[in-house]
């Protein structure tokens, strides 16, 4: 990871910021981003919603806050989106900056925060990082998601995490038929199906038993919820394989797409929906170089007492 400093006779610099403003410490902590970035001549853009709820005048600061709307543009030529939150906020930025490919940096607000790059501690060295542009991106696998209603293409979407099909009624099951790579595996009568990129793997596919995945693995997942079936195994399959799950016609119960847990569709009986590597993936900015166990230990608290190892992987271990 190498450091640089911003040329002054280059291009006006522009971080797009989002909160979570519904958080105590979004305030202060936007506040911080929005006064420490502008005094190093970086055009912070926020949504105009998002600047009303957190009483920030764009007029107060030089160069002045851009306000916008939103829409497919609202990350155009910004360096980076700097997103304050938790894991949901962050998936909500991959959403928003989808049409621009703008990396994105979170800033863990919330519990466990797997997606957030820092936490909110760490405010004053995210920001250093950001102003002399010590960062990287790292792309993560997306997914293609379509949803069929008798043939016809009804949603096309994406998603970084997941795309679940979940019963519509707690107290009806649903009837699906699994196919990977057009050839029928499975039928099960279930609570539905997680099918998750390896950055998923420690969101919905974990509470669902699935396994945890390297972000460095390229694979699809395949985790039933709690499915009546003697062959109900979570699967790991090719990163270019095509998904299918179809809803048996004559299934009482009705089922709901989720995607990444913000975008539902309702589907009917008969509905189809394939799953597929995303053409385009998500990119997420990185400022640490440490090894996705710490990371799970970090963020799932494991016990990892009476470790041993060598004397330097110790120092290093104890030094991240």
């Amino acid at each position: 990871m190498t450091s640089s400093s911003p040329d002054p006779a280059g291009p006006t610099r522009r971080v797009l910021l989002l909160s979570h403003t519904g958080r105590d410490a979004a305030h202060d902590v936007t506040m911080s981003f929005c006064k420490a970035l502008t005094e190093h001549d970086i055009v912070v853009r926020l949504l105009a919603e998002e600047a009303a709820d957190l009483g920030i005048e764009a007029s107060a600061y030089d160069p002045p806050i851009e306000v916008v709307d939103g829409g497919p543009d609202l990350a155009a030529d910004c360096e980076l989106a700097v997103v304050v939150g938790g894991d949901g906020s962050i998936l909500r930025g991959a959403e928003l900056t989808r049409a621009s490919g703008t990396p994105v940096l979170g800033v863990n607000l919330g519990h466990v925060g797997f997606l957030a790059e820092a936490e909110v501690d760490d405010v004053e060295n995210v920001i250093e990082a950001i102003v002399s542009r010590n960062w990287v991106p790292e792309d993560r696998l997306a997914l293609d998601v379509r949803a069929f209603r008798d043939g016809e293409l009804v949603t096309h979407t994406f998603a970084l995490n997941e795309a679940s099909i979940e019963k519509a009624a707690r107290e009806r099951m649903i009837e699906v038929v699994v196919e990977i790579d057009n050839r029928p595996l499975s039928r099960w009568g279930c609570d539905g199906v997680v099918l998750a990129t390896p950055t998923g793997s420690t969101a919905y596919n974990f509470s669902a038993g699935g396994p945890i995945v390297w972000p460095g693995v390229e694979a699809l997942l395949v985790v039933p919820i709690s499915a009546h079936a003697l062959f109900a195994r979570p699967l790991v399959v090719a990163p270019d394989s095509l998904l299918a799950v179809e809803v048996i016609a004559r299934t009482d119960g009705a089922g709901v797409l989720w995607c990444d847990g913000r975008r539902a569709v309702d589907l009917p009986p008969g509905a189809r929906i394939e799953v597929r590597r995303a053409d385009q993936p998500v990119r997420l900015a990185r400022l640490h170089e440490a090894p996705f166990t710490d990371r799970l230990v970090a963020k799932f608290d494991l016990p990892v007492e009476g470790w041993r190892g060598s004397a330097e992987r110790r120092r290093r271990a104890e030094d991240a």
